[in-house]
């Protein structure tokens, strides 16, 4: 398999590859969510796994659907995270190309029925995303990017919005996402005794935090630590809506060997490069 050559096209669907695997990439988020998903929203009962997150019925369900088809839309192994660790960890190191899926990323929300939970699909190469797609199936919102070629929403009534770099505002004004708050250490005292930002919060869902920084209804992000499938598809979104994203310690997000390698990754982020390189300095001054 032939690695992918995406220039940036006039147009942000005007790439045949795109359309190609976009297409029923998307389809297929929309038809799982109908038949796998949302039929099992507060009908499902939570379990705890090895590690002592949050599983149910559902993320088994969703996972089980699109490990079936994803290999049809293109060929090669998928690596979700409900898999057994070994395996995951198998796939991450071997395949060149690489199916990365979120089954249901917002859990705990699911189980405790807040509407705050997506779907995540990426395509990788060597580890690093080509093409992702998340979806929301309480707003109806798809998101999705190709590498090179821009980041789009599309709304509930079916209208595409492509995603383009916002207006910044200053860090004291911005509204921030944190992830993972209790492990952050020295910027979680930080954050809590004097934030530099006009709120700070805390959604439960990292596929859909990375999405609502790339559309501008939150600013930056910050997270002690995300797995493969919570950040492939939504840093591409992100990244191809002109945002911009670094691991606490390194300036090469994608390249980067900060948590367990280039297994699980930290994460400052946000929505425009002046904010950004603002929130970078903030939160690595209170490592």
């Amino acid at each position: 398999m032939q690695p992918l050559f995406i220039p940036r096209p006039t147009l942000p669907d005007g790439h045949p590859l795109l359309s190609e695997l976009a297409k029923p990439a998307i389809a297929l988020l929309r038809a799982v969510a109908a038949t796998e998903l949302m039929p099992r929203y507060k009908r499902v009962a939570a379990e705890r796994k090895h590690d002592g997150t949050v599983v149910t019925e559902a993320d088994r369900a969703v996972e089980a659907a699109l490990v079936k088809a994803l290999p049809a839309i293109f060929n090669c192994p998928v690596l979700g995270e409900e898999m057994p660790p070994d395996e995951q960890q198998t796939r991450w190191r071997d395949a060149d190309w690489l199916w990365c899926v979120d089954p249901l990323d917002g859990t705990g929300n699911f189980t405790h029925g807040k509407r705050y939970f997506g779907i995540s699909v990426a395509l990788m190469y060597q580890r690093e995303s080509v093409f992702g797609a998340v979806f929301d199936p309480n707003a109806n919102e798809l998101f999705h990017a190709y590498r090179g070629g821009g980041a789009c929403m599309v709304d509930r009534n079916g209208i595409a919005k492509y995603l383009q770099v916002l207006p910044s505002k200053p860090l004291s004004e911005a509204i921030i996402e944190v992830g993972r708050f209790n492990l952050l250490g020295r910027v979680k005292t930080a954050l809590s005794q004097h934030s530099p930002a006009k709120k700070i919060v805390s959604s439960g869902a990292s596929v859909l935090q990375w999405c609502h920084m790339a559309c501008g209804r939150v600013d930056a992000f910050v997270h002690a630590g995300e797995q493969p499938w919570d950040y492939a598809a939504g840093a591409l979104i992100l990244e191809e809506a002109g945002g911009r994203m670094a691991t606490l310690l390194h300036d090469n997000y994608w390249r980067s060997v900060d948590v367990q390698g280039s297994w699980q990754k930290s994460a400052i982020a946000a929505r425009h490069p002046a904010l950004f390189d603002e929130w970078k300095h903030w939160v690595r001054s209170h490592l």
